[in-house]
């Protein structure tokens, strides 16, 4: 299917990109005429953090319209004829229905996006996904950009849904509130210099931006029915793409009930209604768990680049073998052999989870958010930080 994928994906849009062009946007769009209007006007109308315009000779919008049975793709036809000096490119295709999914129509734009910017910007040139019912804000790019300079290969927006329905409402905000603990606490225990508090922690399709260097080595984004953007994320992850999960690049996306996927965002907002009407909570690590887990990640990325450092490791393998219940020679076998610290992660995550179930703690998650923001409150640097994330927490 690959070779399929790439073929049309140079057919999709032939026309030549901009020679300043160093960022490509890709929207997939199915029967989006509600919204798709209101998606262009916020991703034209972009400035920087004084009011200036983000040059349009920066960037460039590709819509795909696929398998549509309304007027998506001429509402797209017509707003580029009535903004010429916006780069938006529009086609329209039928997709056999066996790969007529958001992971075909996302990949489709992103190796075309790919393709594109490899003829200008090369390998720096900046890749990112939105969706045709969300609204990026005003400085969206400008913040893309500025966070990119920093040496990132990967951006992820903060996304925020409009109108969240009202029995999904707490679980939703619950959901957001504990992620944003869960994110703190990783970012105190082991901290990542290129991405600092305050972070957030959404890597997904509304808002994801990506080099096309990284984009190629994690093997490009699966043409699969639904989550294509989780599992690229975990590839991400598995080559050590430096991420940063910036809450200055922000996006304002639907909240739909009836999505156009198997399983996303409408989905999990049905299963939360659900809860509400079962007075059900969601169950989640516990405080202990979580911190746990990020103390382990980290002494073992320790070893890990100690190993590749060379230096001598052979005390610390057998200290940390017994400590993980683990083999001290397969140990450092899996430590040479891993030439990126995070695929070594996943697996030692899953050892973990199979084999201490006294490890994995659930708890039901409005215990656990009172836990997290205990052991905050007794830090003495809360005080700032606690007001900036209940800010950010809330902004759902």
């Amino acid at each position: 299917m690959d070779s399929t994928l790439h073929l049309k994906s140079e057919l999709c849009f032939p026309e030549s990109p901009n020679p300043f062009l160093r960022l490509s946007v890709i929207v997939p769009a199915k029967n989006e005429a509600q919204f798709i209007v209101s998606t262009l006007h916020a991703l034209r109308k972009q400035f920087d953090d004084f009011g200036n315009p983000v040059s349009h000779q920066l960037y460039e919008v590709l819509v795909l319209a696929n398998n549509c049975s309304d007027e998506t793709f001429e509402i797209c036809k017509s707003y580029q004829q009535e903004f010429p000096g916006f780069n938006l490119y529009v086609q329209c295709l039928k997709l056999n229905k066996d790969v007529a999914h958001i992971g075909t129509a996302r990949r489709l734009l992103m190796d075309a996006a790919f393709s594109r910017l490899n003829q200008v910007a090369g390998n720096k040139g900046i890749i990112v996904s939105t969706d045709a019912d969300s609204e990026v804000d005003g400085c969206w790019i400008h913040h893309i950009l500025t966070e990119m300079e920093q040496g990132v290969d990967v951006v992820g927006g903060r996304i925020i849904p409009s109108d969240t329905p009202n029995l999904s409402k707490i679980h939703h905000l619950r959901d957001v509130t504990y992620r944003f603990l869960k994110t703190r606490m990783e970012s105190e225990t082991d901290p990542c210099v290129k991405n600092p508090w305050p972070r957030h922690f959404q890597c997904y399709g509304p808002s994801l931006a990506v080099t096309c260097d990284i984009y190629e080595r994690a093997g490009r984004i699966p043409a699969i029915p639904f989550l294509e953007d989780e599992e690229f994320r975990k590839a991400l992850k598995r080559v050590d793409a430096i991420m940063r999960h910036s809450p200055k690049v922000r996006v304002y996306t639907s909240s739909r009930l009836q999505g156009r996927v198997d399983f996303g965002f409408s989905v999990q907002l049905q299963q939360w209604e659900n809860m509400s009407l079962k007075r059900e909570e969601q169950m989640v690590e516990s405080l202990e768990t979580v911190m746990t887990k990020f103390s382990f990640k980290k002494e073992l990325r320790q070893l890990w680049e100690s190993a590749k450092a060379d230096r001598q490791v052979i005390r610390d393998i057998n200290l940390m073998a017994f400590k993980l219940h683990f083999d001290s020679d397969a140990l450092l076998a899996l430590i040479n052999e891993h030439q990126y610290f995070e695929s070594l992660w996943e697996l030692m995550e899953q050892h973990l989870t199979e084999n201490f179930p006294d490890l994995l703690v659930l708890i039901p998650i409005s215990e656990a958010i009172a836990d997290f923001r205990n052991y905050f409150a007794a830090q003495t640097t809360v005080d700032s930080e606690e007001t900036e994330l209940n800010d950010i927490a809330m902004a759902v």
